[in-house]
């Protein structure tokens, strides 16, 4: 029995040990496997471990900076902040009271208390608050920081800001963000025609940690390189843009027209210099509503500053003669009568006289029985009317020729029954500034590596045609000065441009009043024309053209319709003029004043007296606002200047407003810059009065307003030298209302 037992308990234990001995091969043989293929249940372990025990984290790069050509930024990304809430109650750092949290974030958010108190009673560990709460501006995280709200969080990003508002919108552009990847790409302008430029490349870096988070020491990081976007400087003068887009606003203001553009440019290269339009928008905002660029996308009947090119291609194909008379008033042709906007005409005049008192019937004899519309057809190709400019930016529109009948081909002679756009005319417009050669319009200057500084993209001017010879763009611009400066050209009519002069400068250009079509016809009433002017300065060697358009404006009673144009381009001219240093002939006075070889050196960080004394020595006229260190200076470092030039050195060391009598509007906006200033001014011409008075002390963001008069005293020392030395034209034809 005892035997029995004994035998039994060996069977147990030795069957025990079997087990026993299986489970631990078992155990083994799993371990082998796993080390062998390195899997569990289909789950590659290696992968799976380095997620559990790896960290990542982005490295957030910021998208390309735009700068205008004088080294202002007008786009750059910035902080932004997106609001949380932690509202679990596992959480020690939590919302603690609930309604007073609402009522005090609801109008910094500009949300109701209702929403804010809904999305705080979730039972989530934390809420966001939408739309409202993202990208937020480091202003508005601080007006809530001052609230010392418990558990209200941020989590940073960037966000694209474009710090002069609306000036230059259409031109720059603006970008969106995409909700699933919070990546930002152009939409419009600069930002979308050159977007892969600007895009950033974010960077990671993966690294293995503790359970708590803490990197493991001496373990390699894994670092996937981030790259910034690259840079992009415009040909945009944020001082010429400025004076532009003050002007426009204030004839919006005024005179609520329907739509306004205007374009600045440098003829010698096609730099675009300065451009706005009407409707505006505001980037920040993303508040657009046209979604098409004016200036280039939209083709209109120009009027009479077709006419231009009318008389230039007759010039140059060699059927001109100025002092051949025609009866004016109305002509005769196939398809109806062309009539002038003086329909009474002016009797017999020559056609020098017709071009300047903008006479449709001398420009519709003149290409009918002299330049022939087939002959004139190919002029108007040459100068470009019928393509694309080849701008660079997205969206350019096409010119519509109405060319079917006789009637319409003779129209075009003083810009009826065509369309074509803003840029187009100062495209071809520069040929007539630059002595027959056309130049390509362009507002990209370069595009630059920020990490290398090297130059990827670099834009060139580019000449694309010579639609007339030297000799006859010489003449045209002749014609052009006595539009401006011939008071008396037939009996009481003078020449229609006259409002547009600027004493000392030779201003010459081509005034148009031209209908608008509609279903029924053109429209009627003074308030229903688009008004322009095409000038450029000085006559002789054009150192910029100025076109301005301004579509069924509001007018006066007293009003001719030149007015909101004039109310443009007297500013931007004057103040475009001194800006670039162009000769004014002073009447008495020799104004010989001698360029200087010296370009401007960097004066920051020196002593105010020392850095002040340096410029009087080189012949420059040093204006100091404060006292110790120069901590900044207009212009800047660089820049190519004439004796008696301006040079403002700035301190933030007591600064005090200078008399600034006197001074040109170039002058004061150098101060402006250098004092980080407000500049609101009104008038033209030269500073009649100011405010804050000379002596003031002065902080940056402080406003300052100037008052200017053609008739002021002028500061002699602004008068340098170049360093490279009223009546309404309303065009009609047969469907003259």
């Amino acid at each position: 029995m005892l035997l029995q037992k004994k035998n039994s308990i060996s069977k147990m234990t030795g069957f025990v040990g079997i087990i026993i001995m299986l489970t631990f091969f078992v155990i083994i043989g799993r371990f082998v496997y796993i080390a062998q293929m390195k899997e569990i249940k289909g789950h590659q372990l290696i992968p799976l471990g380095e997620k559990q025990w790896s960290e990542v984290k982005l490295i957030d790069e910021k998208r390309g900076t735009i700068y205008s050509s004088n080294g202002q930024i007008l786009a750059e990304d910035v902080p932004a902040y997106t609001l949380y809430a932690v509202i679990s109650s596992k959480a020690t750092n939590r919302v603690k009271n609930k309604e007073k949290t609402a009522a005090e974030l609801a109008p910094i958010l500009g949300m109701s208390q209702s929403d804010i108190l809904n999305q705080l009673n979730k039972h989530v560990y934390q809420v966001e608050f939408g739309s409202k709460g993202r990208m937020l501006s480091y202003s508005i995280k601080k007006k809530i920081d001052r609230l010392h709200l418990p558990g209200i969080y941020y989590m940073t990003e960037s966000r694209r800001y474009y710090p002069e508002q609306s000036s230059a919108a259409y031109a720059i552009g603006f970008t969106q963000t995409n909700p699933n990847n919070n990546e930002q790409k152009g939409v419009f302008g600069i930002e979308q025609y050159l977007n892969r430029y600007l895009t950033e490349k974010d960077g990671s870096v993966r690294y293995y940690r503790s359970l708590g988070g803490v990197p493991i020491p001496d373990q390699q990081q894994h670092l996937t390189r981030a790259y910034p976007g690259e840079n992009v400087y415009l040909t945009l003068n944020t001082r010429i843009q400025t004076v532009l887009d003050q002007s426009m606003a204030q004839v919006n203001q005024e005179y609520k027209p329907t739509s306004m553009v205007g374009i600045v440019c440098d003829p010698k290269t096609g730099a675009i210099l300065g451009m706005s339009t009407y409707p505006n928008f505001n980037p920040n905002k993303r508040d657009i509503k046209q979604f098409s660029d004016l200036a280039i996308a939209d083709p209109y009947e120009p009027g009479s500053v077709m006419k231009t090119f009318t008389i230039a291609s007759a010039i140059d194909a060699g059927v001109f003669n100025g002092k051949a008379t025609y009866p004016s008033g109305s002509y005769q042709t196939d398809g109806g009568t062309i009539h002038d906007w003086n329909r009474s005409g002016w009797g017999s005049i020559d056609f020098d006289q017709g071009f300047e008192l903008s006479s449709n019937v001398g420009m519709s004899i003149l290409v009918n029985d002299y330049l022939k519309t087939e002959r004139f057809y190919s002029y108007l190709k040459k100068f470009g009317f019928m393509s694309q400019t080849g701008i660079d930016l997205p969206g350019e529109g096409y010119s519509h020729v109405n060319w079917q009948y006789k009637i319409d081909q003779l129209e075009a002679s003083f810009g009826q029954g065509s369309a074509f756009t803003a840029m187009q005319i100062v495209k071809a417009a520069t040929a007539i500034a630059n002595n027959g050669k056309m130049m390509r319009p362009y507002l990209i200057d370069k595009v630059v590596n920020p990490v290398t500084g090297k130059v990827t993209l670099r834009n060139r001017s580019k000449t694309v045609g010579y639609p007339v010879s030297a000799a006859a763009a010489k003449q045209t611009r002749a014609l052009m000065r006595k539009v401006v400066s011939n008071h008396h050209v037939v009996g009481n009519y003078g020449a229609t441009g006259v409002a547009y002069d600027l004493p000392g400068y030779d201003v010459i250009g081509k005034t148009g009043t031209a209908q608008i079509g509609s279903k029924n016809g053109y429209l009627v009433g003074k308030n229903n024309y688009v008004y322009s002017f095409l000038g450029m300065a000085p006559e002789k060697d054009p150192k910029l053209i100025v076109y301005v358009a301004v579509k069924q404006p509001h007018l006066k009673p007293t009003d001719l319709g030149e007015e909101p144009v004039e109310a443009i381009v007297r500013p931007v001219m004057t103040s475009s003029l001194q800006y670039l240093q162009v000769k004014k002939k002073i009447a008495g006075s020799s104004n010989l004043v001698r360029p200087t070889d010296h370009k401007l050196t960097n004066m920051t960080g020196m002593p105010m007296d020392e850095a002040a004394q340096r410029l009087k020595d080189k012949g420059f006229d040093a204006v100091t606002v404060g006292d110790g260190t120069v901590r900044s200076q207009m212009p800047y470092s660089g820049e190519q200047l004439v004796e008696g030039s301006k040079v403002i050195l700035y301190s933030s060391d007591n600064p005090k407003m200078p008399d600034i009598s006197g001074w040109s509007l170039a002058d004061v906006m150098k101060l402006a810059e250098a004092a980080g200033l407000k500049l609101t001014e009104q008038g033209d011409g030269y500073v009649l009065s100011q405010n804050p008075a000379a002596g003031t002390l002065l902080k940056k963001g402080d406003s300052l307003s100037v008052h200017f008069r053609a008739d002021a005293v002028p500061d002699q020392q602004s008068i340098t030298t170049n360093t490279n030395s009223g009546t309404s034209d309303v065009s009609s034809s047969s469907v003259q209302p």
